[in-house]
């Protein structure tokens, strides 16, 4: 396999698990609980879900010829207090990540080689995709987090459970 193909390959499961994570993690949350925060300063998993949507819509539309910071883009308002439903911040969410799979699929060996821009800030695809793969990645890290702290009790593991690890079944990909 040439290694293009297997790197978009792996990073496609890697956004793609990314988001599994999220959702698993959201769909253990009551509604109320979306814009509860834990001090002034923290965000709420709804401004969370906003501010990956807006950043997923800006990066990967026309991704290779635009910068990715569109100028429609209010990356402020993303951290405003809202009353969005669940509902409405999931039609987001999914538009952001459809645009984000579609210009995946779309990408050639060739492309790879390529600068894009992101706040006018050359970067190769390479470059971009990665930095989009660990943007995403932290902000993920503070749903499951934040997710988990609301629930409490109720949470449900989103990966290997305590105590079973000291007898590893083997690995299989969610």
């Amino acid at each position: 396999m040439e290694i293009a193909g297997h790197f978009l390959g792996v990073v496609r499961d890697e956004f793609a698990r990314l988001k599994r994570q999220a959702e698993k993690a959201l769909a253990q949350v009551d509604d109320d609980a979306l814009h509860a925060v834990l001090d002034p300063e923290s965000n709420s998993l709804a401004i969370l879900l906003r501010h990956i949507a807006g950043n997923l819509r800006s990066r990967w539309t026309e991704f290779l010829t635009t910068d990715g910071e569109k100028p429609d883009r209010h990356r402020d308002g993303e951290f405003e207090s809202t009353s969005w439903t669940r509902r409405e911040l999931l039609t987001e969410w999914e538009d952001g990540w459809t645009r984000l799979f579609g210009t995946l699929d779309t990408l050639s060996a060739a492309d790879l080689t390529r600068n894009v821009s992101i706040r006018g800030e050359a970067l190769s695809v390479v470059e971009a995709i990665v930095r989009q793969l660990t943007h995403y990645a932290g902000h993920v890290g503070q749903i499951v987090f934040l997710a988990k702290h609301l629930v409490g009790e109720r949470w449900r593991t989103l990966s290997i459970a305590r105590g079973p690890s000291a007898n590893p079944a083997p690995y299989q990909p969610r």
